[in-house]
């Protein structure tokens, strides 16, 4: 085993570390070779109503606190979460696969979504309105919603709880989380250096488990007011229907299916370059990973030429060996659905010039991928292939690319490539998405609000505009001052 941050085979429940009742619990596995890496509880509906409570109970003192107060614990989680970042980033790297500089990469993001939240913490500002009466004062406020459900993907293990848990806190409320079942030491090596950084008891809680019960209970309990999920369109469509029942406040971050625009005047190196960080990041397994490259006529086949070369660069292996930039995809299922998308494609007409099957090293590994002469009715136009498939359409006209590039139900991150100052903001105000690249390939930050349009969820993560979505408004109005 290398040395990794310890493995925690236990949930966090009001500063205690709990296991099932009955003993219950689900494995977790290396993608890579599928080896047993450990164990965490099944727990359920009582067992997250227990942690509700236990929120609940430490949420008084929590929004007590001055913003300085709590703006110094989260600086030191912050402290404690770089400290160990080589650790939490092999750990990272176990049960989720990705590259390890990649893995390590996320954990230092992962403190910076907390620094900058706590810096945020001291800026929660209200007003005083002007009175339309004599004697009367006008003031509004901003207080925590109260305590919180996460709910997280296993793509980004570390990073995705970090930028829901520092809004929480800086806002003063407390929080649940719900990790996925694939990648759950993370969020539990998260949680430990929580306390340790002194935060309260029952600030931070964690529970693995059965997520329709989970879930349930989060949406079900009216102690509970607010839930942040991240995951599919399909799961949080249901979620935002059960919380609808108790107007619970939702923030919803799903699925995407980007498009990447390279117009005939780009820079053809930066596209490349920006194509490649886009797609391949993760393995291709990230929301807002580029799905579709639309890609002008006259630059079409150079394009494609370069991008073979720099893709088949690419070194497949395991995530903790040097030089390895492509890890296994999380399970089976997303082999199969890689593999689906492009047998459809090449039945459709689609021309594979690189990979198009599953690599050598056998296991969940799929070759990175590029398509030729994809079309509307593949697969991959309308559905996000999570995986390393870069399908390839060719566009004519500037309306052309745009009409192709919102003809989605989604709209969360989209990228274009262009040296005409005009067509940059002409295209990128077209797009109909909540992210847009101009000329750059990855543009995630703490300080820049993450969300989307359509069926990509709403609500904003990150930046001064993430911590609103867990803040109420009171209006208090004063009188007999006059």
């Amino acid at each position: 085993m290398p040395d990794t941050y310890r493995i925690i085979e236990a949930c966090l429940i009001g500063g205690e570390w709990v296991k099932a009742p009955d003993g219950a619990a689900i494995a977790v596995v290396n993608p890579f070779d599928g080896a047993r890496i450990g164990e965490v509880p099944r727990l359920g509906r009582q067992e997250t109503r227990a942690a509700i409570a236990a929120a609940s109970e430490a949420l008084g003192p929590w929004k007590a606190m001055t913003a300085s107060e709590r703006a110094g614990l989260m600086n030191r989680l912050a402290d404690l979460i770089l400290e160990h970042k080589e650790a939490l980033g092999r750990l990272l790297t176990l049960e989720q696969g990705k590259s390890l500089a990649e893995a390590v990469g996320e954990v230092a993001f992962g403190a910076a979504y907390i620094r900058w939240f706590a810096e945020e913490a001291r800026r929660i500002y209200g007003d005083i309105i002007p009175s339309p009466w004599p004697g009367r004062r006008i003031l509004v406020t901003r207080e925590p919603v109260g305590v919180v459900g996460a709910i997280t993907p296993w793509n980004f293990p570390n990073s995705m709880i970090a930028r829901k848990l520092g809004a929480a806190l800086a806002a003063g409320c407390t929080m649940v989380i719900k990790p996925a079942s694939q990648t759950p030491f993370s969020a539990l090596a998260v949680a430990d250096l929580a306390l340790k950084a002194g935060l309260p008891p029952g600030v931070v809680n964690v529970v693995t488990g059965q997520a329709g019960e989970i879930a349930a209970e989060m949406c079900e309990n009216p102690v509970l007011r607010k839930i942040s999920f991240t995951g599919s369109t399909e799961v949080g469509r249901r979620l935002a229907a059960q919380a609808s029942a108790h107007l619970k406040r939702t923030s919803m971050e799903l699925g995407g299916n980007a498009p990447f625009l390279v117009f005939d005047d780009a820079d053809l190196d930066a596209a490349i370059a920006g194509a490649v960080a886009s797609k391949f990041r993760n393995s291709g397994q990230t929301c807002v990973c580029t799905n579709r490259f639309l890609v002008q006529a006259g630059v079409h086949d150079a394009f494609v030429a370069r991008l073979k070369e720099a893709v088949a660069a690419l070194k497949l292996g395991n995530g903790l060996e040097p030089g390895v930039a492509q890890g296994p995809l999380i399970d089976e299922a997303a082999v199969e659905k890689v593999a689906a998308h492009v047998a459809d494609a090449v039945a459709k007409g689609g021309q594979v010039v690189l990979g198009g099957r599953r690599a050598e090293l056998g296991g969940r590994f799929y070759e990175p991928t590029i398509v030729t002469g994809a079309r509307a009715d593949m697969a991959v136009a309308g559905d996000e292939t999570f995986g390393p498939l870069a399908a390839v359409f060719r566009f004519e006209t500037e309306a052309e690319a745009v009409a192709m590039a919102n003809a989605t139900e989604y709209g969360l991150a989209a990228y274009l490539y262009t040296r005409d100052l005009a067509r940059a903001f002409r295209v990128s105000e077209a797009l109909e998405y909540g992210l847009v690249g101009v000329n750059e390939g990855l543009i995630t930050t703490e300080v820049a609000p993450f969300g989307g349009y359509k069926d990509s969820g709403f609500g904003k993560e990150g930046s001064k505009y993430g911590v609103e979505d867990y803040l109420n408004l009171k209006y208090t109005c004063l009188g007999g001052l006059a």
